[in-house]
């Protein structure tokens, strides 16, 4: 059977001696700029001011590599970094963790609406989230570009050979995890507009905290391991971070609206009781 053979140049043109662009670069500042466009007509639909937004961009473009980064090094590889910790600065080198990086991106909304106090976290949390996961999409794509992430062995008729791997079939994992994260997103966003752009606050990060990992999770089993540890684990690491985040983005999605209803009905019996 003729496999598709993936051979891409990591880097799309050389600048000057090691400096180059690369297309995971173009791939993650594309994810983080349609975001950006996404984010912006959303607030001005709903009567926002949304002169914040390039602030906010450099925060979660921040909040993203620095949260990628120390993920990978304290989940994948705590013994080595925390015996040369100075390595954690190369990031260049690679290794960016997405569970780190949506932890990052929760801490840079949380910072910059904490110095912008006009701004209500959850309100920007349920709009940042779901644009966080279409815009890991396009990162997992620059992940295929690097041969990296690859797929477990298989002879699916779609499996591709990386050569800068080896000369095996494999899934492609990288694209099975952008098309599940940019369905996730849409069908969000979806829920967003057929909620009249009012939807209960807390809902829309709850929703793509339990669908995207949920499906990260899912997706883990067509994936090789990324370290050699994980091998003799029932669940690997991928599987074990995303558990977490799933019951958080259930409680933020189904068991926070229930507690306001109660309070608000509780306060109006007492209301009612005193009339």
């Amino acid at each position: 059977m003729d496999y598709i053979v993936w051979d891409m140049d990591r880097i799309i043109f050389q600048i000057y001696g090691p400096f180059g662009i690369r297309w995971y670069s173009l791939f993650f500042l594309t994810g983080f700029l349609i975001g950006l466009n996404v984010f912006q007509k959303m607030a001005r639909s709903e009567g926002q001011d949304d002169s914040y937004a390039d602030n906010l961009l450099f925060y979660l473009i921040i909040g993203t590599i620095v949260g990628a980064r120390l993920g990978h090094c304290l989940f994948y590889q705590p013994e080595f970094f925390l015996r040369y910790p100075l390595e954690i600065l190369k990031v260049w080198e690679g290794g960016l963790a997405s569970h780190g990086g949506f932890l990052g991106v929760i801490c840079a909304i949380w910072l910059f609406v904490s110095k912008n106090k006009s701004l209500s976290f959850l309100w920007v949390a349920d709009r940042i989230s779901f644009l966080a996961l279409m815009t890991g999409g396009f990162i997992r794509i620059g992940n295929l570009f690097n041969s990296e992430i690859v797929g477990r062995i298989t002879d699916v008729p779609w499996a591709i050979i990386f050569k800068k791997v080896d000369s095996y079939p494999r899934h492609p994992s990288q694209l099975y995890e952008a098309i599940g994260y940019f369905t996730i997103s849409l069908c969000v966003y979806s829920y967003y507009r057929y909620c009249n752009r009012r939807p209960l606050e807390g809902r829309l990060l709850g929703l793509t905290l339990a669908g995207g990992f949920a499906f990260r999770s899912f997706i883990e089993i067509f994936k090789e391991n990324q370290v050699s540890f994980e091998e003799n684990m029932l669940m690997n690491m991928g599987q074990l971070l995303s558990i977490p985040f799933i019951l958080l983005g259930l409680y933020l999605a189904v068991g926070l609206q229930k507690k306001k209803v109660q309070i608000k009905d509780k306060a109006n019996s007492k209301l009612s009781y005193k009339v």
